[in-house]
């Protein structure tokens, strides 16, 4: 199965004309459930919001998603597209490094 590269992605749900960082999240790593032998069926991808999403809220906490999940395709107006996508434009990567060091100046 594919693993997601440390870095900046997209959600599918992300707005081109909204701000720069709506659903936009940061890869950290991959881990792996403890109780779950399969290495595949037990790979979580962890993550963090750059937007003040609910787990942000809640505590700056991060994300966990099944890699399988992660990295399948969705269906949207019709069309399969990846869940998230990997943001390569160092301008947008540029802006999310500065907002999450805002973000997160504590966790530092």
């Amino acid at each position: 199965m594919n693993t997601p590269e440390p870095g900046f992605y997209y959600h599918y749900k992300h707005d081109e004309k909204g701000s720069i960082n709506n659903y936009a999240y940061e890869v950290l790593n991959v881990a792996h459930h403890t109780e779950v032998d399969d290495l595949d069926e037990g790979a979580m991808v962890i993550y963090q919001p750059i937007y003040e999403s609910s787990v942000y809220k809640a505590g700056k906490h991060w994300d966990a998603r099944p890699l399988a999940m992660f990295v399948e395709n969705v269906v949207k107006d019709g069309k399969e597209i990846p869940r998230f996508t990997k943001i390569a434009d160092p301008k947008i990567i540029s802006e999310l490094e500065k907002i999450k060091k805002e973000m997160y100046a504590k966790l530092d």
